[in-house]
């Protein structure tokens, strides 16, 4: 299994309409987040398919693999490293999560984030709770896709109940300028909401006033009409 078996076999799949597509989805035009990027057009299931079938490449080849040019080549590769850590011991574990964390620069859309923080970051911090302040570190860098890793990554803390990491991560990203964090920092917000209504009540009511509005928008998603009506007004 080499590099240039996974590439050949995601050109193949790939689509020219849907690579047409995706460049105007992933806003790829000058000045836009994903500027610059390319893309083949191979779906995400496709690169699931592939990711599964050439899984025991080794971290070398992923390298090579994520600092590709191509988006499907980039996913493709996270997809390998989320599969690798959920069937491989303790030791292989944090060299991924530290590959991972050393190579953020290609984790560079929030589907390329949002398909692997939680999934790695996350669940790495899940079973080492003492090494939580990767998060902050994340959180406070000037890097859009290292910040919405940070918050992204509490989606594993979240599903466990284990809340005041994403509130305390929620605060410092509250002023963030850009959407793309509204959106993620509203989103963890909400799947608070969906385990414990009232944590997430008490966060809203701190902080709604001064909340981005996609933010908000975001956060009461899932709430009573009353009380979204309530928190959009006010």
């Amino acid at each position: 299994m080499s590099l240039s078996e996974i590439k050949n076999e995601l050109k193949r799949l790939g689509n020219a309409g849907r690579a047409t597509h995706a460049l105007r989805f992933f806003k790829t035009g000058k000045g836009e987040y994903g500027e610059g990027d390319k893309f083949i057009g191979a779906s995400v299931p496709d690169q699931r398919a592939v990711a599964k079938k050439f899984k025991q490449i080794p971290l070398t080849e992923v390298f090579e693999l994520i600092k590709s040019e191509f988006h499907e080549h980039r996913l493709t590769a996270l997809f390998i490293l989320v599969d690798k850590y959920k069937k491989t011991d303790e030791k292989t574990k944090k060299q991924i999560v530290d590959f991972y964390l050393a190579n953020l620069k290609y984790v560079n859309n929030w589907d390329l984030v949002d398909s692997s923080a939680h999934k790695i970051v996350g669940e790495y911090l899940l079973e080492n709770p003492g090494e939580r302040d990767i998060l902050y570190k994340l959180a406070r860098s000037n890097h859009l896709w290292s910040k919405r890793v940070s918050i992204i990554s509490t989606f594993t803390l979240i599903r466990e109940k284990q809340f005041d990491d994403a509130l305390k991560l929620a605060e410092i990203l509250l002023k963030d300028e850009h959407d793309l964090m509204h959106k993620a920092v509203g989103w963890m917000i909400r799947e608070i909401g969906n385990r414990d209504h009232a944590v997430e009540k008490k966060f809203l009511d701190k902080h709604f006033k001064c909340m981005p509005r996609t933010m908000l928008r975001y956060a009461i998603e899932k709430l009573p009409p009353a009380e979204k009506s309530y928190y959009m007004k006010k």
